[in-house]
């Protein structure tokens, strides 16, 4: 019973958490160090609760790592943000090895996206009711880059149903 509690309470929080990264990134182009902490401690409390052996843990803690070095050399390239590293490299704790692989792709393929919609928004006139909003105009700069959590929050959400842990919902 516990495991299940623990379980459903760590999708809530995982998926609040990714949601909120992603709309903090849309606005302000920042993922803050205290959430990238918040979904890493949020994992380390979930994840024994919810039934992970040692050796489940020890893969998640693994995966991490290894997202982290892929990613903190894409922010060593000036590719992504260091914020979008940190965040990316939290998010596959709680996917394990089983969704890591799904997270990137879904994030690529997502991100893709976002950033052809971002270059036709930046070409198009904008709308008189957004002049004066600053995180609009940030959305507009062509000196700005990809706020990268729009895209990895989805695709961390579909990759989800695949973590070790959510196992005992099943």
């Amino acid at each position: 019973m516990l495991s299940q509690i623990a379980a459903i309470g760590g999708a809530v929080f995982f998926t609040g958490a990714m949601i909120y990264a992603a709309l903090e990134d849309a606005r302000c182009y920042t993922i803050r160090n205290k959430l990238v902490l918040a979904v890493a401690g949020g994992w380390l409390l979930v994840a024994p609760l919810a039934g992970l052996s040692l050796a489940q843990m020890g893969l998640s803690l693994g995966t991490g790592a290894l997202v982290l070095a892929v990613t903190f050399t894409l922010f060593a390239l000036n590719a992504i943000g260091g914020g979008d590293a940190k965040l990316a490299a939290a998010a596959a704790l709680w996917l394990g090895p089983e969704g890591a692989l799904a997270f990137a792709l879904g994030t690529m393929l997502i991100g893709g996206v976002l950033a052809m919609a971002l270059l036709a928004f930046r070409a198009a006139p904008l709308p008189a009711t957004l002049y004066g909003q600053a995180w609009v105009a940030r959305l507009q700069s062509p000196q700005t880059g990809l706020p990268y959590a729009v895209a990895m929050a989805p695709a961390a959400l579909l990759a989800l149903p695949s973590a070790p842990w959510l196992a005992q919902l099943v």
